[in-house]
């Protein structure tokens, strides 16, 4: 699992929500989602799409965690479908856990990630964890595990 630290900037993204039990669900709307941006014109090979899921499943009910599936969007492009939202994400100081997208690496990785944000001697940030996918990692089945931290 390669590991980095990066400064991620603000964004505006369009979104679809899904609010459910976590699971396959995500991956339906984020199809959803890059379905939509490929008929926009807006997934190139330069495309950065996040699912970020919006709440602990520890702390709360399965049927009421909400998970956005997100592509960037450029600041001239104007939104008019219904079912697509319009938001912006946050950026900060990240560290970023490149894992193959796969339920048995998203597995292992999770179970290595805290440990690994420990023995960094970071301070995660309270913000959500984010899946970070590019163009090129789109093509062969990677993403990055995006833990906000709190800058030094």
């Amino acid at each position: 699992m390669k590991t980095r630290v990066d400064m991620l900037p603000n964004y505006r993204i369009a979104y679809m929500r899904h609010i459910g039990p976590y699971g396959p669900s995500n991956a339906q709307i984020m199809e959803s989602l890059k379905k939509w941006a490929q008929e926009e014109g807006l997934l190139t090979e330069s495309a950065i799409l996040f699912g970020i899921p919006q709440d602990n499943p520890r702390t709360t009910l399965p049927e009421k965690c909400r998970y956005d599936a997100c592509i960037v969007i450029p600041e001239d492009f104007l939104m008019n479908e219904d079912g697509i939202c319009e938001g912006k994400l946050l950026g900060g100081e990240y560290v970023l856990f490149k894992i193959k997208h796969t339920a048995e690496e998203i597995q292992k990785a999770w179970a290595e990630i805290f440990p690994a944000l420990h023995s960094m001697g970071v301070t995660v940030d309270d913000k959500p964890i984010l899946e970070v996918y590019t163009g090129n990692m789109l093509l062969n089945d990677y993403c990055e595990i995006g833990v906000p931290i709190k800058s030094s």
